[in-house]
C-alpha cells in the first residue's frame, strides 16, 4: 500500500475532500518520513512545519528553496555571508502559496547562491550521487516523500536538471509568470520561479494557485495526438549514450500513440542563446553579489568568485551584447516552433553523476531558459546504473497550460 507521504498532492486532495485522510495525518507521514531519511538525504535547511488557512492546496505540505523568504524561517542562500538572517517578511510566491492553503513545511537546500558551490544533499536514490541544483533540496525532498511539492528556481537548469536526476516532475514557468519579490534574484534576464512535484498535475495545481490563472487540468485526455519537434539543440554533444537512446526510444513512444515526429534542429540565431547565456548570467550575478563580493569576498566561493569576476572584467558592452544576442534568439523562436505543439529534448546529459562536488552540466537547459519559454521534464525510465532519466517538453511563450496537457500526455505515452 502507498504511504501518504508517496502520494500526488491531486491524489491527496481528493482523499481530504472525501474524509478519507487529513491535512494533520498527511503532515505526520511526511515528518515521519523526513525523520527517517533526512540522515541520509539531507535535503532540508531548516524543518518549521506551520499551519495552514483553508484553500485550496488543502493544507499539503511545501518545501521551500532557500533563497526564497519566509517569515520566521532563516534564509541562508547557501552562503556563509547569510547564515542566521531572519527575514521579516515573505517571498510573494510563499505568502501567496500560503494564503492558498500551503503549510509551508521548511527551507531546502540550494547550492551557493543558487549557482556554484553545493550543498550536502544527496540523491534519494542513491546517496553517492548529486541531487543536481541548484534546487537540490526542492528537487530530493519531493522524490525522498518528504513534501509533495515544492518551489525551485532556475537560472540555468536549476529545476529541470535536479528534477531529471530524481525523478520528479519539474516545471519551469514561462519568464516572470510568478512575482519573484522576496527572492535573492541573481539574473533579472534569466531567473524564474518554478515547481517541483510527482506529476505534471501537482505542478499545475500549485503554479496556479498562486497565480490565479487557469492551467487546466494537464491528465484530460488532448482532442488530437500533438505535433512534436524532437531537437538535441546546442548541447547535444553533452549526451551520454543514455540519453541518445532515450531520445529514440521516446520518439517511437509517441509516434507508436499518433504523435507526429519531425527531427529539426533550431535556426542558428536562436541557437546563439546557448552562447550568449553564461556571460548574461554571471554578468549579472555579479551585479547582484555587488555588496558580499566587496564585504565578504573570502566567504565567496573560488569558483563561484573567479565567474563572477570574469564575467565583470569583460565590462558593460559585452553584456550589453549577450543581452542582444538573448533577445535576438526569442524574437526568432516563434517561427522556429511554427506547425509544432511543443519540443522534445533531454533535460539532462544522463543520469546523475556520482559524487557531490558537481550539480551536472545544464548543457540541454540554459538556451530554454534564455528564450523565456515554459518547459517541463517528466520521468522517463531509468539509465544503465539503474538512476533516473527525464524528458523534456518545451513550448511557447505565455502558453504554460497548454505545455503542461502536452507534458502530461508525452509522460503517458511513455508509461
Amino acid at each position: 500500500m502507498t504511504e501518504l507521504c508517496d502520494l500526488t498532492a491531486t491524489v491527496l486532495l481528493k482523499r481530504l475532500a472525501g474524509g478519507a485522510t487529513s491535512a494533520t495525518a498527511v503532515m505526520e507521514a511526511c515528518l515521519a518520513r523526513i525523520e527517517a531519511r533526512e540522515g541520509v538525504v539531507r535535503a532540508l535547511t531548516h524543518l518549521a512545519p506551520q499551519a495552514a488557512p483553508d484553500g485550496p492546496l488543502g493544507g499539503l505540505p511545501l518545501g521551500v528553496k532557500d533563497i526564497l523568504d519566509v517569515a520566521g524561517m532563516p534564509t541562508g542562500h547557501g552562503s556563509p555571508i547569510w547564515a542566521g538572517w531572519m527575514p521579516r517578511a515573505e517571498a510573494a510566491c510563499v505568502a501567496l502559496a500560503r494564503r492558498a492553503g500551503a503549510a509551508i513545511i521548511g527551507k531546502t537546500v540550494t547550492t551557493e547562491f543558487a549557482t556554484r558551490r553545493p550543498g550536502p544533499t544527496t540523491n534519494p536514490h542513491d546517496p553517492r550521487c548529486t541531487p543536481g541544483g541548484s534546487s537540490s533540496g526542492s528537487a530530493a525532498g519531493v522524490a525522498a516523500g518528504f513534501f509533495p511539492f515544492a518551489f525551485g528556481t532556475q537560472t540555468a537548469g536549476s529545476i529541470i536538471r535536479p528534477a531529471a536526476y530524481c525523478g520528479a516532475v519539474g516545471y519551469k514557468p514561462s519568464y516572470g509568470l510568478i512575482h519573484r519579490a522576496g527572492m535573492k534574484v541573481m539574473s533579472e534576464e534569466l531567473d524564474t520561479i518554478g515547481a517541483m512535484a510527482r506529476s505534471v498535475a501537482d505542478c499545475a495545481l500549485l503554479i496556479a494557485a498562486i497565480t490565479g490563472l487557469d492551467l487546466g487540468d494537464p491528465e484530460r485526455v488532448l482532442e488530437r495526438a500533438p505535433r512534436l519537434l524532437l531537437c538535441l539543440g546546442p548541447g547535444a554533444a553533452a549526451a551520454a549514450p543514455e540519453t541518445v537512446a532515450l531520445i529514440e526510444r521516446a520518439a517511437d513512444a509517441v509516434a507508436r500513440r499518433g504523435a507526429t515526429v519531425v527531427r529539426q534542429e533550431l535556426p542558428a540565431a536562436v541557437e546563439a542563446a546557448h552562447g550568449a547565456h553564461p556571460l548574461v548570467m554571471n554578468g549579472e550575478s555579479a551585479q547582484a553579489l555587488a555588496w558580499e563580493l566587496s564585504e565578504y569576498a573570502d566567504d565567496v566561493s573560488p569558483e563561484l568568485r573567479e565567474r563572477l569576476l570574469g564575467a565583470r572584467g569583460q565590462g558593460a558592452a559585452a553584456l550589453a551584447a549577450a543581452r542582444g544576442v538573448l533577445l535576438t534568439a526569442r524574437t526568432a523562436f516563434p517561427s522556429a516552433l511554427d506547425g509544432f505543439d511543443a519540443i522534445v529534448t533531454p533535460a539532462a546529459p544522463g543520469e546523475a553523476p556520482e559524487g557531490l562536488g558537481w550539480t551536472g552540466d545544464p548543457a540541454f537547459n540554459a538556451i530554454w531558459t534564455s528564450l523565456h519559454v515554459p518547459c517541463v521534464t517528466v520521468p522517463a525510465g531509468t539509465g544503465p546504473r539503474g538512476l533516473p532519466l527525464g524528458i523534456q517538453v518545451v513550448g511557447r511563450y505565455g502558453e504554460d497550460r497548454a505545455l503542461l496537457a502536452v507534458a502530461d500526455w508525452v509522460r503517458a505515452a511513455l508509461g
